[in-house]
């Protein structure tokens, strides 16, 4: 497999520390406002699909979030879930540069979130061109605070997480999310063909999450087939330092995939990514050829 080179630019450290204080504060502050609201007369606008609801609390955290963010790093775009793309806490794109961008999303699982279901977070993520810098994610139901900063490893309530080298992927399980639309073309034979190998497949409701179990090491991998950036930033920074696989839809190493992607425990790249190949292949899509006897 090929590894990824180190990105050439040097960070100075103490913006990369900064960045990890501000970021936990916040995702501190979102787990206490999530687990005392979460499904407790929460009244959520539907958007154009029913797996894609907007509430008021995700608005509320992301206001919170650029409010803070634009007084730590005034200048430095924000990318948010709610409100897309904000210089300083102003509507619309601004002609600042900046050689970093935030990006957040206050509530990710929110029909979980909604319903009462104990599986959402807050993710948020300090990204340059190579990708995410810092990540956060906070998992409010088990009081976990996740971080992870490039080149400092990954933490969990500040005990360093550090996957082993090798995988066993029989009797694993491997995450997957739902598009907005419902099922990815190829998700039935991704499940036939990872149930072949004796591996399950979930769908739990948050793709940041999804990729934190990858990083934890409870999951053997996870497959988004399509996401947005602030669903996936924060994670990435954990799963990247956690010593996971981060592969584009091609198979190809990519700190920050944007079209399809595969998060995997070391040893078990190749073999999830040749299910998903399987599966979304033209041949695999095509019918099977009839026999002279049908």
């Amino acid at each position: 497999m090929t590894v990824l080179p180190s990105p050439p630019a040097r960070i100075e450290p103490a913006l990369v520390s900064r960045a990890l204080d501000v970021a936990g504060r916040l995702a501190n502050d979102a787990a206490d406002v999530i687990t005392a609201t979460a499904g407790r007369g929460a009244r959520p606008e539907p958007s154009e699909s029913p797996f894609d609801w907007v509430s008021d609390t995700g608005r509320t955290l992301e206001r919170h979030t650029r409010r803070v963010l634009a007084e730590q790093f005034a200048g430095t775009p924000v990318f948010g879930e709610e409100f897309g793309e904000q210089f300083d806490g102003e509507h619309g794109r601004g002609e600042q540069k900046s050689r970093f961008r935030w990006s957040v999303d206050p509530v990710d699982g929110t029909a979980n979130y909604v319903a009462g279901l104990p599986w959402c977070a807050y993710s948020l993520a300090m990204l340059d061109e190579h990708g995410p810098v810092v990540g956060v994610v906070a998992d409010p139901y088990r009081t976990q605070i996740y971080a992870a900063a490039r080149d400092r490893g990954m933490r969990a309530n500040g005990t360093p997480v550090r996957l082993p080298e090798n995988t066993e992927i029989r009797g694993g399980i491997v995450c997957t999310e739902l598009t907005r639309n419902g099922p990815w073309p190829g998700m039935d034979r991704f499940i036939t063909n990872a149930a072949g190998a004796q591996v399950g497949v979930r769908l739990l409701g948050s793709p940041a999450l999804a990729i934190t179990q990858v990083a934890l090491g409870h999951a053997v991998a996870a497959v988004l087939d399509d996401y947005q950036e602030w669903d996936v930033a924060g994670a990435l920074a954990l799963a990247t330092e956690s010593g996971a696989t981060v592969l584009d839809r091609r198979g190809e190493p990519d700190r920050l995939p944007r079209d399809g992607l595969l998060v995997a425990a070391p040893g078990a790249a190749a073999h999830v990514h040749d299910w998903w190949q399987k599966a979304t292949s033209r041949d695999a899509e095509a019918p099977a050829p009839r026999s002279v006897l049908d």
